[in-house]
């Protein structure tokens, strides 16, 4: 790496890099839960006092995906805070703004919008934690870039082909072409760089004269065979790669021999997994750029909590700790209380020379027990310290280091097909499935569904809590292979629609693109159908209160009414000739009253949909008796009724007593009765129903 003047003058850009804040990370904590937000007023305080051009993140300011009420206001109160004020910029965008901030509905960089009084802007890439979601798929980043507090960018929703557009700055004789990434699934974007489809665009004019800084939010250490995105994947034209999500603390840069580019991992503002990795002392950065020459001056953190952290491996001290000796688990109590006094000592001595520091260090004590060793009680442990150490409940942990045999039994048992995960490594859902499957018997083997598209319906299910990610996929799956049997024109034997299944099965886990599709439009249907039930529980409510309203007392019209929903109660529970489809209809009663009002103006056909228990043979049986159904499908597509509802048609014998009136089933109808009523009509006689046939009318005169 270059050195450069450290002396500021009007070609130097000064950035402030940070990553990986965490905010809102143990919130309700009584004694951690401020910590996330103390540390992010000293990032932006540094940042203040240090004059910075601006500030650049590395994805993950927020913990939480849906970051609470609490966690947004601390935020916008310290950007508000901190970045707000007269201070000059001393940088110009050269790029188009309309591109680089082209998902947002204000595109162009804040501190130019004539209606903020920006200072210091801070520009940031979205993590694995807060990145988009939802049918709008956003973030919590888009509320702060909507505020006018935050430029989000780097953000990418194809799965076919990501163009990573820079955004173009310069001061003085200075340029900086800045790129972002925010966060993608690893192996999904492993994938597309080796099949080339990631590009890194250049500017046209003296791409030589540019520093290339770039900032992603990826594994970079590797977690499995596509799991993590090697260096050596990116460009070799790049100057700087600020790398977030890994929050080791390797803030200096280091250059990638092969690539000859220089990698800054600045690591976690903040401690979120007791692991060595975040034992490591917390830093940011202050980068100074003039032309092609940078430095790199570390900042370290002084209100982040003090993490310490040992091993102890029982079988390393048989001359104090004998498995046979009946005393041991007190021995080895008493040792582990030795442990901890001494970090507690350390910690002690370390805050004393750093007031802003929190009081109550983070304690960790991972013990060994291999060897025929007996665990203590960890809770009567930690009571002793409750008032000493921030984290009490978790200062001890046990385990074992040794290889498990695995036994055949018929009982599937995840820890015994996947190797323990060492402490502090995310093990994700979509890995837990795959490996569930992979490695589960013949009889519980997947045979319609894929391993993949199954794990990543899981891990929707549980990061982004879309509760009809895993239904829709295997709706959409199942009606697929339903539609690809159909045009194969296989024969009705379970034997060879079991191989044509297989067959199709085996061509869509080798055309991972096609998977991909599959799965990016199940979610797209989760998503509608959740928007789709919003909608129609809002209508509900509304119909309910309406309803209300109508029947207040006073009203010269709640006798008629309330005569207008008895009929319809009355129908559901006297009508003994109808058959018992059409009584389970009825009995729903004004439940569905909102989605068959949405369906109301439709002429119900018959459609040869599999229902949602329908297996595959039975829908395929199902389409083979179409043909014998075409008389009665030709019959009932000449029935368009636009105001009754086609599950509420019965016919009635004329010496039943039952009274033709109108049925409420419909928010349409329900109006209609409502204004018909208003007017006086009644329609207790039967020659005024306009709903009943000309045959029940001709019985019943």
């Amino acid at each position: 790496m270059s050195a450069i003047n450290s002396q500021d003058d009007e070609d130097t850009f000064k950035i402030l890099i940070a990553t990986d804040i965490h905010l809102g990370y143990l919130e309700k904590d009584p004694v951690r839960g401020n910590d996330t937000f103390v540390t992010f007023n000293e990032i932006l305080d540094q940042a203040q006092k240090n004059e910075v051009d601006f500030v650049l993140l590395g994805g993950d300011l927020f913990h939480d995906n849906k970051p609470s009420r609490k966690t947004v206001h601390s935020c916008l109160e310290s950007l508000r805070k901190y970045c707000m004020g007269d201070r000059p910029v001393q940088f110009e965008i050269l790029s188009d703004q309309a591109v680089n901030f082209n998902y947002s509905k204000f595109p162009w960089v804040n501190y130019q919008d004539e209606n903020l009084n920006i200072s210091i802007p801070v520009f940031s890439i979205h993590g694995n934690h807060d990145d988009p979601t939802g049918a709008d798929a956003l973030c919590a980043l888009d509320i702060l870039s909507c505020a006018g507090l935050l430029n989000h960018f780097g953000r990418s929703t194809s799965v076919e082909k990501i163009d990573i557009s820079p955004i173009l700055l310069r001061k003085g004789r200075t340029k900086i072409a800045l790129y972002g990434l925010g966060a993608i699934p690893d192996e999904r974007l492993y994938r597309m760089f080796v099949n080339k489809q990631v590009t890194m665009l250049r500017p046209k004019e003296d791409e030589d004269s540019w520093f290339n800084l770039f900032v992603i939010h990826q594994n970079r250490s590797k977690h499995g065979a596509t799991n993590y995105i090697p260096e050596q994947f990116l460009d070799d034209f790049i100057n700087l790669v600020v790398w977030g999500h890994e929050h080791e603390c390797k803030i200096a840069p280091f250059q990638n021999e092969q690539q000859r580019f220089y990698i800054s991992q600045p690591g976690s503002s903040v401690v979120t997994s007791l692991s060595p990795g975040e034992a490591v002392k917390k830093h940011i950065g202050l980068l100074h750029v003039k032309g092609k020459k940078m430095k790199m001056e570390k900042i370290a953190l002084e209100t982040v909590r003090t993490f310490h952290i040992e091993d102890i491996v029982l079988a390393d001290h048989p001359d104090l700790f004998n498995p046979d000796n009946p005393n041991v688990t007190q021995a080895i109590q008493a040792f582990c209380m030795e442990k901890v006094e001494l970090m507690l000592e350390t910690a002690e001595r370390e805050r004393l020379g750093n007031p802003r520091q929190p009081e109550k260090p983070i304690i960790r004590l991972r013990v060994d027990y291999a060897g025929g060793f007996e665990p203590f009680s960890v809770h009567r442990f930690s009571q002793k310290y409750m008032h000493r150490v921030a984290n009490p409940k978790d200062i001890i942990h046990f385990f074992r280091h040794r290889e498990q045999k695995e036994k055949k039994d018929i009982d599937l048992n995840f820890g015994k097909l996947i190797s323990r995960p060492a402490e502090g490594t995310a093990l994700r859902v979509e890995d837990l499935v795959k490996q569930y499957f992979q490695t589960a018997e013949k009889k519980v083997q997947l045979s319609l569904l894929t391993e993949r598209g199954m794990g990543e319906a899981v891990q929707e299910f549980v990061d982004k809590e879309e509760k009809d990610a895993i239904e829709e996929l295997v709706k959409f799956q199942l009606e697929k292979t339903q539609r690809f049997l159909k045009e194969r024109h296989t024969d009705a034997e379970e034997g060879k629609i079991d191989e044509e299944v297989r067959k199709f099965r085996e061509s869509r886990k080798k055309n991972t693109e096609e998977e991909d599709k599959e799965v990016r439009e199940a979610m797209i249907r989760a998503r509608a159908h959740r928007s789709e039930d919003e909608v129609l529980v809002s209508a509900s409510s509304d119909e309910d209160s309406m309803d209300m309203e109508s029947i207040s007392p006073g009203d010269g019209l709640s006798s008629t009414l309330s005569r207008g929903r008895g009929r319809a109660r009355g129908r559901a529970r006297g009508a003994r000739g109808q058959n018992s489809t059409a009584r389970g209809s009825s009995r729903r009663g004004r439940g569905t009253t909102s989605q068959e009002s949405a369906s109301g103006s439709r002429s119900y056909k018959p459609v040869s949909m599999p229902s949602k228990n329908m297996s595959i043979m039975d829908a395929f049986k199902s389409s083979k008796r179409d043909h014998s159904l075409n008389s009665f499908q030709s019959y009932s597509e000449d029935i368009i009724d636009v105001d009754s509802d086609p599950e509420d048609t019965s016919f009635v014998p004329s010496s039943s007593k039952v009274n033709q009136r109108l049925p409420a089933v419909s928010s349409l109808s329900k109006r209609g009765s409502q204004s018909q009523a208003s007017r006086g009509v009644d329609f207790e006689s039967d020659e005024d129903d306009p709903f009943m046939s000309p045959a029940t009318s001709r019985r019943t005169k």
